[in-house]
């Protein structure tokens, strides 16, 4: 098992580490690679090979160049092996996220998400690699049958992406059962933030305010818990650092709810922008597909990993406010993002 030497002041120290993230070109990942550059450790940064040679969030990452850059496909076991070697935690983020896909191409998701997530398991168990932090979603839940959503709560594949992330979670649990390998499933509830896509609904929201005055939105009332993109990754980070984290399934979230028409709201007096909120049926899920209320029981969080997060949602929104004013040209305002 990974042990991590504490520093001076009683945090592990990451300093001289090997660590190897799978979807650092993505959102949370090019986050968590650079944190973890930040802290001391060696990153490996595995990414989706591209003939371009595109290394997705990390092409514009400030510390990218102090990582090693991998291009791979988790769908191929043989890109794995070089890249797991000589590694002693593996943070495991690559997935096909877009739940609006996952209607057109089920298939592609449980090829990328459940074999995908085997490849990776596969190769971390012939490396002997010290630590797995697998990624979840609150998505797995569906529904809330009661609330706050603990990790007890019933799991429903209310769409073909929640069904392939529950289908690789079982596989995790079962390679710490059958194989005894030293996995953490980790379960971030509705993260945000700086590079987020225009699949998600707070950059949508702010991408459209930001060039006109009118905001398409699917339906407005379902409800989600919304963390910073820096805190999860901190919630990351710890999950690796804790023993008792080990074969373990753990919620990151803030605990607390808005509805889609309220995180409108709020977004729009934060810009300072009078914009009209009208509803785009093309963005609907089917009925029962959509996921009406999320909010999470964070305690085992806070319990295991001494994790809480550290920025409020005004704080987190302020700060994507920003980035995307910044960035609008990496965006499509007003076209919907299957």
């Amino acid at each position: 098992m990974l042990v991590l030497i504490p520093a001076s002041n009683g945090t592990p120290s990451w300093t001289g580490r090997s660590v190897l993230v799978t979807g650092a070109a993505g959102f949370i990942g090019s986050h968590l690679a650079e944190e973890l550059v930040r802290r001391g450790a060696d990153v490996r940064a595995f990414v989706r090979y591209t003939s371009a040679g595109r290394w997705g969030w990390l092409d514009d990452a400030e510390l990218a160049p102090e990582m090693e850059v991998v291009a791979g496909d988790i769908r191929d076991p043989e890109t794995l092996v070089g890249a797991m070697a000589g590694v002693e935690v593996v943070f495991h983020l690559a997935a096909l996220i877009a739940i609006p896909y996952s209607y057109v191409t089920p298939l592609a998701y449980v090829r990328t998400n459940v074999e995908g997530t085997t490849n990776v398991l596969e190769a971390a168990r012939a490396a002997d690699v010290g630590r797995i932090v697998h990624t979840s979603t609150s998505e797995v839940y569906g529904t809330a049958r009661s609330v706050p959503i603990s990790e007890a709560h019933p799991l429903q594949g209310q769409s073909p992406y929640s069904a392939s992330k529950i289908g690789a979670d079982k596989i995790a649990e079962s390679f710490h059962a059958a194989y005894g390998l030293p996995v953490t499933v980790l379960r971030p509830f509705n993260t945000f933030g700086p590079r987020q896509s225009a699949r998600a609904v707070i950059p949508t929201i702010i991408t459209q305010a930001l060039v006109g005055e009118t905001v398409r939105l699917g339906a407005v009332t379902p409800t989600r818990d919304l963390t910073l993109v820096h805190d999860t990754a901190d919630g990351f980070i710890k999950a690796a650092e804790s023993p008792a984290a080990v074969g373990r399934t753990i919620n990151l979230g803030i605990g607390r709810e808005i509805s889609i028409g309220d995180l409108a709201g709020r977004i729009q007096a934060l810009m300072d922008r009078d914009v009209t909120i009208e509803h785009d049926a093309q963005r609907d899920r089917p009925a029962a597909s959509e996921v009406e209320r999320l909010v999470s029981d964070n305690a085992l969080a806070r319990e295991l990993l001494g994790w809480t997060p550290q920025h409020s949602l005004d704080e987190g929104l302020a700060l994507t406010i920003e980035w995307l004013s910044r960035h609008l040209d990496r965006y499509r305002p007003g076209t919907y993002q299957v």
